[in-house]
């Protein structure tokens, strides 16, 4: 009969049953205490952490418990099996197995946070929904960094010689970088747009001759779609490159126009319009009066110069208030008896509003 020491003394494939039962505590042991982390310890700091006004450290806590969990149980069942006597094959494929698995979520890890960090930057600032969409092209890049570093780290850490790759990566990335030039100016220059931010989507934007509102902001191109309804592509590069007009930016619209009346106004006549024209303007709804003027003698006659701001972007703000300002200094010219000059030759008379007969309502001599 068999005593309980030769039980534990009886050796399968190099370890002892005692060697096993050590094995099978450590396991047991490590998952009781992860279990111990997770519903006290992790719960704590749950508590702890909804009780803050910020959203932020939910969204990092939640991150972490997400991938914290799966790297202790690797690590749990690594250092389990590690207090077996293994073959050199089976314990490099140990090692190997637990480096993959914990590099993989802990490079899972570091980009999560980073895209946390990104989406809490860009959220604090104007239409910060808007820009979040934009997050995404930048993150497939720098998941690509950090893979490749993640990567490289993890063959490094196993024993395997880098330098070799590193120096073929270099040389790679030089090949690729003559080659695809244009796509990689393009790219670091949508870095530029995303974090300078000289416009963002939806702005009405003027570029060179081309005029539209941006749709999408890409990696390598952006798309605006024009005033006459076609989507115009302009690579990243050629934007950066060139002078951009934002109108979406503009905090007010400065207006200058003039037109001229006819040399033999009455000087008293004359005198009145500045005051006509200010007193129009003031009173037409998000205008600010700049000047008026009686400013210049010119072939087609005495030219005025009227020059206000509308206090809003908006286009169509603007041009229903130059409406009612036209309409306006055309009733009050009329009620004046004040004349335009069209051409050298050629006059444009305001009916007379005082007069009875029939006729044009206007005429031109």
């Amino acid at each position: 009969m068999y005593s309980l020491k030769d039980l534990l003394d009886r050796e399968y494939f190099n370890n002892t049953v005692q060697e096993y039962f050590i094995a099978a505590t450590t396991f047991l042991v490590g998952l009781l205490l992860l279990l111990i982390f997770k519903r006290i310890i992790l719960r704590s700091i749950a508590r702890l952490v909804a009780k803050s006004e910020s959203t932020v450290d939910d969204i990092v806590f939640s991150e972490v418990r997400r991938f914290i969990t799966p790297i202790a149980g690797t690590a749990i069942i690594y250092w389990s099996v590690n207090t077996l006597a293994l073959s050199t094959k089976v314990e490099k494929l140990v090692t190997v197995t637990t480096s993959v698995i914990i590099a993989f979520f802990f490079i899972r890890l570091i980009s999560s946070a980073i895209r946390i960090a990104l989406t809490s930057y860009v959220s604090r600032q104007d239409n910060g929904s808007t820009k979040i969409k934009q997050i995404g092209g930048v993150m497939i890049i720098i998941n690509i960094v950090i893979w490749i570093l993640g990567t490289i780290f993890l063959f490094d850490n196993l024993g395997y010689d880098v330098s070799t790759v590193l120096t073929g990566v270099g040389i790679g990335g030089i090949a690729v970088a003559l080659a695809a030039q244009n796509i990689i100016g393009d790219l670091f220059n949508y870095f530029v747009i995303f974090f300078d931010k000289p416009f963002e989507v939806g702005d009405a934007i003027n570029v060179d001759d081309k005029n539209g509102t941006i749709e999408h902001i890409g990696l390598k191109t952006t798309r605006l779609r024009s005033l006459s309804g076609e989507q115009i592509v302009i690579a990243n590069s050629d934007l950066t490159k060139s002078r951009v007009h934002n109108f979406k930016r503009q905090e007010n619209r400065r207006i200058e126009y003039s037109f001229s009346i006819l040399y033999r106004t009455p000087v008293d006549k004359l005198k009145k319009i500045p005051g006509i024209i200010k007193e129009i303007i003031e009173k037409t709804p998000n205008t600010r009066f700049d000047r008026a003027h009686v400013a210049r003698f010119s072939e087609y006659g005495l030219t005025v110069t009227v020059v206000y701001f509308i206090t809003v972007p908006d286009y169509l703000t603007y041009m229903n208030a130059q409406e009612a300002i036209n309409l306006q200094i055309l009733e009050a010219f009329q009620r004046e008896g004040i004349n335009f000059q069209i051409r050298e030759d050629k006059e444009f008379a305001l009916p007379d509003p005082n007069a009875t007969s029939g006729g044009t309502p206007g005429s031109v001599r």
